[in-house]
């Protein structure tokens, strides 16, 4: 009797175990909810500008560049300047030793005399042809020489005058002295500068690019300067046409705002435009992907995740041009995660349901509760 009451008592206690326990496994498998879709974020593409900057370094130089050279040879007499002075135009920057001058000055002297004595022989006969004393012929001989006298004179003067503005070289521009050599008593030619002025309001920069940047190049185009921590605004001003034969590139001029204090030949990094397109549709380039060199995006509709092919233009570092694919009422993915691929189910995140956020607050509430 007592083994048949045990064997009854366990088949009874197996039987409410397997009431327990055996629909668990079985409703986890029939009725487990299905994992809720994704949540994404998206917007519409925007309309801007894309510009692309390539890096080249350029040289500082002053709007106005003179080498003074002299148009005499001789010693240096006196010399009236240094490096770094400013000048004015016109003002003597040295004087030259020139025994031309004396030369000229002689012959100027001669000439005047010789003048003075045709003029004075030219009243003298007028007053005699007037009378009748002598005859057409003769007067007109001595106006003849008293004209030759004139030509003589003028052309002693002029000689006298270019060589004493030759002794003295004077600045042609207002400006800095960058560099200056002669010394009193040094040699000076008309083969090699005396000094450089540089003068002019703005500064300037001059650099060389290759053909393609020289053709996307044009006057007015923006520059962007650097040196040290200092940053510069400037426009090009002139776009050469003609290749430089020592360097094979073209050379490009530009002023620079504000670099007054660069000194010239100072090297410093500039940017210029390589390239630009404006008031295009854009998306943030890290929405664009590529899979064998062919790109694309995705896209949220209707709940919905949908993997269009687009044509990308240029792009930098933040956003990209595209070309076609999309229009302006796309919505583009901004999100992504592995749950994402061509027809997912999706949702967006600002249509996200209050019901589902409702949901959460009374889970988190009934966490609360049972925890306490």
């Amino acid at each position: 009797m007592k083994k048949s009451a045990k064997i009854v008592t366990g088949i009874v206690v197996v039987g409410v175990l397997a009431v327990l326990f055996v629909p668990r496994f079985f409703r986890t498998a029939e009725t487990a909810d299905p994992a809720a879709p994704p949540v994404v974020r998206a917007e519409n593409p925007q309309t801007g500008t894309i510009t692309l900057y390539r890096e080249l370094t350029g040289t500082i130089q002053p709007s106005d560049m003179v080498s003074v050279i002299p148009k005499l040879a001789g010693e240096v007499k006196e010399v009236y300047v240094k490096t770094g002075d400013h000048v004015q135009e016109g003002q003597a920057l040295l004087t030259i030793d020139n025994r031309q001058l004396d030369s000229a000055r002689i012959s100027m002297e001669t000439a005047q005399v010789a003048l003075n004595d045709a003029q004075t022989n030219l009243t003298r006969m007028q007053a005699l042809y007037a009378s009748g004393d002598i005859s057409a012929q003769t007067y007109e001989q001595t106006v003849s020489a008293a004209q030759q006298a004139q030509l003589q004179y003028d052309a002693a003067k002029l000689n006298y005058d270019t060589q004493a503005e030759y002794t003295t070289i004077t600045a042609p521009i207002a400006g800095v002295i960058e560099s200056f050599s002669p010394e009193v008593h040094d040699m000076i030619s008309q083969t090699a500068p005396v000094c450089v002025i540089s003068g002019g309001e703005a500064m300037m920069v001059n650099f060389a690019v290759p053909e393609k940047i020289a053709s996307q190049l044009t006057v007015g185009d923006p520059l962007k300067i650097e040196k040290a921590d200092s940053e510069y605004e400037g426009s090009i001003t002139e776009v050469s046409t003609m290749v430089d034969s020592a360097t094979g590139l073209f050379n490009v001029k530009g002023t620079v705002a504000g670099a007054q204090g660069l000194a010239t030949g100072t090297t410093v990094k500039l940017s210029v435009v390589s390239d630009e397109a404006a008031d295009v549709m854009t998306v943030p380039v890290d929405t664009i992907y590529y899979e064998g060199g062919d790109a694309y995006v995705y896209t949220y509709e209707d709940g919905t995740i949908h993997r269009v092919p687009v044509e990308v233009g240029i792009y930098d570092s933040e956003k990209a041009e595209i070309l076609s694919g999309i229009d302006g009422s796309t919505m583009v993915l901004t999100t992504w995660n592995s749950e994402l691929y061509d027809g997912a189910s999706a949702t967006l995140e600002s249509e996200a349901s209050e019901e589902e956020q409702t949901g959460e607050t009374q889970q988190a509430e009934e966490t609360s509760a049972d925890a306490q």
